[in-house]
């Protein structure tokens, strides 16, 4: 009998709080142990039928519908852990390689990539250009016969040492304006001209799974059907991977604010002061409703931007907003219950002090807050140009009535 999806969200959050919860402290340590309790995560995910929930069923996937996913990603968002036991870790590179890499590729990383025996990782960012203007990416491709020769630095680059791949945005054409300039290619990480420079301590934590990496390009030869997609096609293989992957990101947020959301009121139930539980003080009444007020409202907003996405719209403006507001909502959420444990909100003695760490990196990975408002604002204000039709939000909303 097929489970429907409040069934198997249920399910999820089960897992995530008696299984990953309690693992979080060792699996932080990255060490051998981790591992092995990982892997364990894994296989207990598989036997309850919880792994690859999203991924399409021809890549051996549940193939759970976008929508229905959603939903079971912000459960899965309450630990970053969870990402990688439940296997929703691979599914952006996963489509990916399913849309547009080789055969050959398709073959060699596919399935162990979905299966979780391989790991993926991303190259775009670079240390000495603003990532804020991805048009100044300087890591160039040059087509030599056969062979792609890859020059440049990359670094942010998550799991890179424990990647099987990355995949690379460089600039393959000459004289061509702007984003038509680069291409994505896939570049093994046991290439001799795969350099490894650092991890990159983020904020004094070590990278969890993975950790970010700066790494070196020295003369890389890869063939040329490592190429993603046609040439010069990069940003927008990029832009299709990351409409979704931000709904995805900022329902993970959520699960995040939650989780802090839960910790904070049970905390206000547990301590006292001045005679009475901080739950009978105003001041604290106060960082619950903000709190609820924001989550609901983040909420909201990433649901209406995942139901166009499904109706094939591609949500530019709604996915520029919930990325902005679902990043500052985690930020505040995290920041209460902080303060609501006091002094031992700073310690690692809970969660909090990670999540928040790593509630700051919201604002600038994915594109930074500034950049999202601008071009938000862009494109509501170009409505209004010329006595324009302008941008009715009530109007827009009816559109996704049936």
């Amino acid at each position: 009998m097929e489970r429907n999806w409040q069934e198997v969200r249920k399910e999820v959050k089960k897992f995530v709080e008696e299984e990953v919860y309690p693992a979080e402290p060792a699996l932080q340590k990255r060490d051998e142990e981790s591992k092995k309790i990982m892997s364990e995560l894994m296989q207990k995910a598989k036997d309850q039928s919880l792994w690859a929930l999203g991924h399409p069923k021809d890549i051996g996937g549940e193939g759970m519908p976008f929508m229905e996913y959603v939903y079971i990603n912000e459960v899965v968002g309450r630990s970053s852990s969870a990402m990688v036991a439940l296997g929703t870790h691979s599914l952006q590179d996963s489509i990916m390689l399913r849309e547009y890499a080789s055969e050959k590729w398709r073959d060699k990383y596919l399935e162990p990539l979905v299966q979780g025996e391989i790991f993926p990782s991303f190259g775009m960012t670079e240390p000495d250009v603003s990532s804020s203007d991805p048009t100044q990416l300087e890591t160039t491709a040059v087509l030599e016969g056969e062979e792609w020769v890859i020059n440049g630095k990359k670094w942010f680059t998550s799991g890179a040492a424990g990647a099987a791949y990355t995949t690379v945005m460089c600039r393959t054409e000459v004289d061509v304006p702007s984003h038509g300039a680069f291409s994505m290619i896939i570049v093994p990480t046991d290439n001799p001209g795969y350099k490894i420079l650092r991890e990159t301590p983020v904020l004094g934590m070590e990278g969890g799974h993975g950790g970010h990496y700066e790494v070196a390009y020295e003369n890389v030869r890869v063939p040329k059907e490592n190429l993603l997609g046609p040439r010069g096609q990069g940003f927008i293989i990029a832009q299709r991977r990351l409409g979704p992957g931000r709904i995805f990101h900022c329902m993970r947020w959520l699960g995040q604010a939650q989780r802090a959301f839960d910790l904070m009121c049970l905390r206000l139930h547990e301590r006292e002061a001045f005679g009475s539980p901080l739950a009978d003080k105003q001041l604290m009444q106060k960082f619950v409703f903000d709190s609820a007020c924001e989550i609901q409202a983040s909420r909201q907003l990433t649901l209406d931007a995942a139901k166009r996405i499904d109706q094939g719209d591609d949500a530019r403006i709604e996915i520029g907003m919930i990325k902005v507001v679902g990043a500052s909502m985690l930020h505040n959420v995290i920041d209460r219950a902080i303060q609501v444990h006091g002094a031992k909100g700073l310690t690692d003695d809970t969660p909090l002090s990670q999540m928040y760490r790593h509630a700051r990196e919201a604002r600038i990975y994915d594109g930074p807050d500034e950049v999202h408002v601008q071009s938000v604002a862009r494109r509501i204000l170009k409505n209004y140009q010329n006595n324009g039709a302008g941008w009715d939000f009530g109007e827009r909303d009816a559109s996704l009535i049936d």
